[in-house]
């Protein structure tokens, strides 16, 4: 990876320009997926006019076509192209931006469009030998915006408002710059009316996701005032649907506005720093284009990020009370299991009440089948007249021995079976 990252520190260098020049700035919203075809559009149009298209994985190019250059490059989530091309200097009898960028947009029609056009910025670099360039005939003057840039190296004045051919007269006036200077704040004028506007796209995401938040926040504080009076495991369980059912529709606006908020609080800041490099200074009665944007950027940047705000508060609300409501669930269950345990307890009691009932009537029907056969053994012996210690045996005498033996010998073995079922256990 050494090598892209060395090289990404020349990625988009400046090139110098020479005053007068006219710059024709186009942006289009493109995918990831829609890189590889546009990139091959660009080298199809370069085979065309005979000139070298784009490296394997380069990200910009730039190319001649008779007296113009194009200057194509590419970004995350959008791609430029840049038509640089010779002007005239602007007189009080010839106002700059002559001819109209309709005039001179033909060439564009050859570009390949990868996406939404986002972004068109019609530059005019004219040399500042007089100051009675009468702007109001270019631009809106309730919208105006002048500073003095580089150090009073040159001017800079647009009203951020399209034309009728829908391009965003920008006028750069030069007072010495130099090549290589003019260069560097034409490209730096470029990205911040570019990066301005990308920053812009999180704004109609966020007026497209304030109402649902606010339903969800609504539904979320009738939801919560419900759980004070909710009663029983039905009722919790209800809620506890509810609030997951809220949770997911949050996460499902959610999820395709962290990148845009998190892009425009990208590009916003880019403006900043490119601001901060053009070193502005003021020209009297009118704001520089640091206050303007802090004036009608500012609010969109700042209602993006209260909209990315309430849906962190919101989600981290939905997942208290989602935790509350388990919480109470799991407490409710834990009741009824108690409950339960107390049942089969009381249960397993009874059964071995009864199982000791059945223990004492097993002696006595053990004993009785035991005295039945001594009974029975006893009434064999004499009916075969067998003589015991003289005398012949009597079947009633040794059955009533018997069954007093029979029951203490049963009692006994039956009493010594549970109490080694219980050691064991």
């Amino acid at each position: 990876m050494r090598a892209a990252v060395m090289g990404e520190l020349h990625a988009r260098p400046f090139f110098p320009v020479e005053t007068p020049r006219r710059f024709l700035h186009v942006a289009f919203l493109t995918s990831p997926a829609d890189a590889q075809t546009e990139r091959a559009l660009v080298t199809e149009l370069c085979a065309s006019r005979g000139v070298p298209g784009p490296l394997p994985g380069a990200k910009h190019h730039r190319v001649s076509f008779g007296g113009a250059t194009l200057r194509w490059e590419a970004h995350a989530e959008f791609s430029t192209y840049t038509w640089d091309l010779p002007a005239v200097e602007a007189t009080p009898n010839q106002l700059p931006f002559h001819p109209a960028a309709a005039a001179l947009a033909s060439p564009l029609t050859q570009l390949p469009q990868p996406g939404p056009l986002l972004v068109a910025v019609d530059l005019h670099l004219v040399t500042d030998t007089m100051e009675d360039v009468q702007l109001d005939g270019v631009f809106d003057r309730g919208s105006l915006a002048r500073s003095d840039v580089n150090d009073g190296a040159a001017e800079i004045a647009t009203d951020f408002k399209p034309d009728p051919a829908g391009f965003v007269r920008i006028l750069v006036r030069d007072r010495g710059l130099g090549a290589e200077a003019a260069g560097a704040l034409v490209q730096r004028v470029l990205e911040i009316e570019t990066y301005r506007t990308l920053a812009l796209l999180g704004l109609p995401e966020a007026q497209k996701l304030a109402p649902l938040i606010s339903k969800i926040e609504a539904r979320l504080a009738q939801a919560t005032a419900e759980m004070t009076r909710s009663v029983g495991l039905s009722a919790n369980n209800r809620l506890l649907d509810e609030l997951v059912a809220l949770a997911a529709e949050l996460e499902a606006d959610t999820a395709p506005s962290l990148f845009r908020f998190g892009a425009s609080r990208a590009y916003a800041e880019i403006v900043r720093l490119r601001l901060a490099t053009i070193r502005e200074e003021a020209v009297q009665g009118f704001p520089t284009w640091q206050q303007f944007l802090d004036r009608r950027m500012a609010p969109a940047m700042r209602t993006c990020q209260s909209v990315e705000e309430r849906q962190g508060n919101i989600a981290a609300k939905l997942a208290r009370s989602a935790d509350l409501l388990r919480t109470r669930v799991d407490v409710e269950l834990e009741q009824q299991n108690r409950d339960l345990l107390t049942s089969m307890n009381e249960r397993t009691r009874l059964q071995l009440r009864l199982q000791r009932t059945v223990e004492g009537l097993s002696v006595a029907a053990i004993s009785y089948y035991v005295a039945s056969l001594v009974h029975l053994l006893a009434e064999g012996l004499h009916a075969s007249g067998v003589v015991i210690l003289g005398h012949h045996v009597n079947p009633g005498t040794i059955t009533a021995i018997a069954v007093p033996i029979s029951v203490i010998a049963v009692w006994y073995v039956v009493r010594r079976i549970r109490n080694a079922h219980g050691e064991h256990e």
